[in-house]
C-alpha cells in the first residue's frame, strides 16, 4: 500500500434522496417517526463521518471514537447499504458501488500487508493501541488474530459481486491475498505444531493477552481452526471459537465460489471447500454439547482437549448470528436449541433490567446489553411481532440520544458506553429494513 493524501469528500448528499425516501417508506411502514428518524440520523452518520475516501480508490472507514480500521467491523457497518446496490440502481448505486468497492480493496490490501492483525491505521504512521505490543509494521493499529477478521472481508466482497455481477475487485492481487487466507486459516488448525503467531501485552488483563508466552491456552486438533481472540477483541478462554469457526467455513465456501467463477482456479475453490467441510465437520464432532436442560447444542467455545465454555457473545458472529453468518437455518434444531440457551439466565452474558433483557459482553461493564445483539436478536427471529418490540426496545433505550451506542445500562439507559457506534447503527438499520421488508438482505 502507498501513503496517499485523502481529497476532499463531501457525502452530505451522498445517498440523500434515496435514504429519504426509505426513510419515508420506512415511517409507514413501521408507523413510528421516530424509528425512521433514527435510522436516517445513523445511515447518515456512517456515510458522513466514518469514511474516508482516498485518491487511490481505496475507502478507509472507522466505527467509532477509534481511529482505526477494523477489518470486522467496517465489513458489518456496510450491511444495510448493501440493500442499496444493483446492477439497475442509478447514479447513487454506482457511486455506493464505488464506496464500498473501495473499501474492499482497502480490506484485501490490509490482509496482503498482515495477515494476522485485525485493526489497521489510514496511513503507514505507527499509530498503535499499545506501542510496547512489539509489532514494528506501522500500517497496524492491532494484531490480535481473530478469525473473523478474514472471514468478514470475504463475505462482504462476496456479496456485492453477487448484487452487481461485477468482478472489479477481485485483480490479481487479490487472488494472492485469497491464497494466503486459505493456507493461513488451514495453518492454524493445528496451532500447536505449525503456527507462528504469538500475542503478549504487558497487562494485568487476562482479556488482553494470551498465557504461554503468547501462543494461548493448549489446544488439541479438531478439523477447526485456531484464534487467539473473539470478535469482541478479547481472549479466547478456548481457542476453537465455534460460531467464529461457522462463519469461516462460510466464507471459505464463498471464497471458493469466487476461485472458481473469477478467477477460474480450480485448486484454490477446492482447497476452500474441503477446509469449509473440515471446520463444519469439527464443529460437528467437537462443538456441540448435550445440555440437561436444551439437549444438543452449539458451545461458544472449546479446545479439543475436552474443555467446552457454554455462553454467547454479543459481537458477531455470535452463536445468536449462526442464521445471519454461519449459514444456518433458523429453524435448525439445534440453532433452536442453543437460542434458547442464551436467550436465559443460563448465559452467563444474558441481562435484565427494568427497561431491557439481552446479551451483554465480558467486553465492556457487568450488566450491560448491547444493541448489536438485539438487532441480531431481531434479524434472526421469524415473528414480525418480536421484530417489532426489539426496534421500539432500541429505539426507547438509546438515552436520548437518538443513535446507538455499544452498550447501555438495562435498568438505566442513559447509563452507557460509546456515545455512539457505527456497527450499532447499521445493525439497527438493518433490522428495521428487515422489518419492513425493504430491499433484499445479504
Amino acid at each position: 500500500m502507498e501513503n496517499v493524501d485523502s481529497p476532499q469528500w463531501d457525502a452530505t448528499e451522498f445517498l440523500r434522496q434515496p435514504l429519504l425516501e426509505c426513510a419515508a417508506q420506512v415511517k409507514a411502514l413501521a408507523g413510528d417517526a421516530e424509528l425512521a428518524e433514527i435510522f436516517l440520523r445513523g445511515m447518515r452518520n456512517t456515510l458522513e463521518t466514518t469514511l474516508t475516501r482516498d485518491q487511490d480508490g481505496t475507502t478507509f472507514a472507522i466505527t467509532g471514537d477509534i481511529p482505526a480500521m477494523w477489518l470486522r467491523d467496517s465489513s458489518a457497518q456496510m450491511l444495510p447499504f448493501l440493500r442499496f446496490l444493483g446492477p439497475d440502481g442509478g447514479a447513487d448505486a454506482a457511486e455506493l458501488f464505488h464506496v464500498i468497492a473501495g473499501l474492499s480493496r482497502r480490506q484485501f490490501a490490509y490482509i496482503a500487508q498482515n495477515s494476522y492483525a485485525n485493526a489497521f491505521n489510514q496511513r503507514a504512521n505507527g499509530a498503535a493501541y499499545d506501542p510496547e505490543d512489539g509489532c514494528s509494521d506501522p500500517w497496524v493499529w492491532e494484531r490480535k488474530y481473530e478469525l473473523d477478521s478474514l472471514a468478514f472481508p470475504l463475505w462482504l466482497a462476496h456479496a456485492v459481486w453477487r448484487r452487481t455481477g461485477r468482478s472489479d475487485v477481485f485483480d490479481g492481487a487479490v487472488h494472492g491475498v485469497l491464497r494466503t487466507m486459505v493456507d493461513q486459516i488451514r495453518l492454524e488448525q493445528n496451532h500447536e505444531d505449525n503456527s507462528p503467531y504469538t500475542f503478549v501485552r504487558k497487562t494485568d488483563l487476562p482479556s488482553e493477552t494470551l498465557q504461554r508466552d503468547g501462543r494461548g491456552p493448549a489446544s488439541g486438533f479438531t478439523g477447526m481452526s485456531w484464534a487467539g481472540f473473539r470478535p469482541s477483541d478479547d481472549a479466547c478462554v478456548y481457542s476453537y471459537n465455534v460460531p467464529g469457526n461457522l462463519f469461516a467455513a462460510q466464507a471459505l465456501r464463498q471464497l471458493a465460489e469466487i476461485a472458481a467463477e473469477v478467477y477460474g482456479d480450480a485448486a484454490l475453490a477446492a482447497d476452500a471447500a474441503s477446509l469449509a467441510q473440515e471446520m463444519a465437520d469439527g464443529v460437528a464432532t467437537f462443538g456441540v454439547v448435550r445440555h440437561p436442560l436444551h439437549g444438543d447444542m452449539y458451545a461458544y467455545e472449546v479446545d479439543g482437549l475436552g474443555n467446552t465454555l457454554l455462553m454467547d457473545d454479543a459481537n458477531m458472529p455470535s452463536l445468536l448470528s449462526l442464521p445471519l453468518t454461519g449459514a444456518i437455518a433458523p429453524d435448525d434444531p439445534l440453532y433452536l436449541a442453543t437460542r434458547a440457551f442464551i436467550l436465559s439466565a443460563e448465559n452467563p452474558f444474558y441481562y435484565e433490567g427494568s427497561h431491557a433483557a439481552g446479551i451483554g459482553s465480558p467486553h465492556t461493564p457487568p450488566g450491560y446489553i448491547w444493541p448489536i445483539a438485539l438487532a441480531v436478536q431481531g434479524l434472526t427471529t421469524t415473528d414480525r411481532a418480536e421484530k417489532l418490540r426489539l426496534l421500539q426496545l432500541l429505539r426507547d433505550t438509546s438515552g436520548g440520544t437518538g443513535m446507538m451506542h455499544e452498550s447501555f445500562d438495562p435498568t438505566d439507559p442513559e447509563q452507557f458506553t460509546r456515545p455512539w457506534f457505527s456497527w450499532a447503527n447499521s445493525m439497527f438499520a438493518e433490522l428495521l429494513l428487515d422489518y419492513c421488508a425493504i430491499g433484499d438482505a445479504a
